[in-house]
């Protein structure tokens, strides 16, 4: 499976090209997109769009764009289980933005059933963030990992460098995506 994934700042490439050359199998959006930044999609109706929304995201352009919002929620292609987190910790006071302490996470992805493919704004804890809150992870998604094993975990939010960049944690792989990538699992 080809996945065109897009995070955190306009991907710069021609997003119906990419799809149409690369043979892409579906589209995932991780979040701290603006409507414009990806915009092409509305116009692909031939391959599924999934994400999740980041904490500067409006949280409204997804149905418009043909995106399933996969906050909180399981789907299923390609005999693959589909799950997935928006936001990011909680580091300001903004009753809009999409940011959750600690305790709430934890709450909310208690009893998530288990995927194989997790996809997350943030990261885990402990996994390609940072100290500081702004860019710390949610323990809720260290935990999840480490409970359900999903074979792969992507997000984007944070700025790790290359040569400490966390790939593997157990058995999940880990996708760190700025910008663009083309992931094959």
């Amino acid at each position: 499976m080809k996945f065109l994934v897009i995070a955190d700042k306009n991907p710069r490439i021609n997003i119906e090209e990419v799809v149409r050359t690369q043979n892409i199998d579906i589209i995932v959006t991780l979040g701290d997109l603006t409507r414009e930044d990806i915009l092409p999609l509305k116009e692909i109706s031939d391959i599924p769009k999934i994400g999740v929304y980041g904490n500067h995201d409006s949280g409204t352009y997804m149905n418009e764009l043909g995106i399933i919002n996969m906050h909180l929620n399981t789907w299923d292609f390609n005999g693959y289980k589909f799950g997935g987190f928006q936001g990011c910790v909680r580091y300001k006071d903004n009753p809009q933005a999409l940011m959750y302490r600690q305790e709430e996470a934890s709450a909310m992805m208690a009893n998530f059933p288990k995927v194989d493919i997790f996809i997350c704004h943030c990261p885990p804890r402990g996994i390609n963030d940072e100290e500081e809150i702004a860019h710390q992870g949610f323990d809720a998604l260290l935990d999840y990992i480490d409970r359900a094993q999903p074979e792969m975990l992507m997000h984007g939010h944070t700025y790790p460098e290359e040569e400490t960049m966390i790939r593997q944690h157990g058995p999940t792989k880990i996708e760190y995506i700025s910008g663009y990538r083309i992931i094959i699992f």
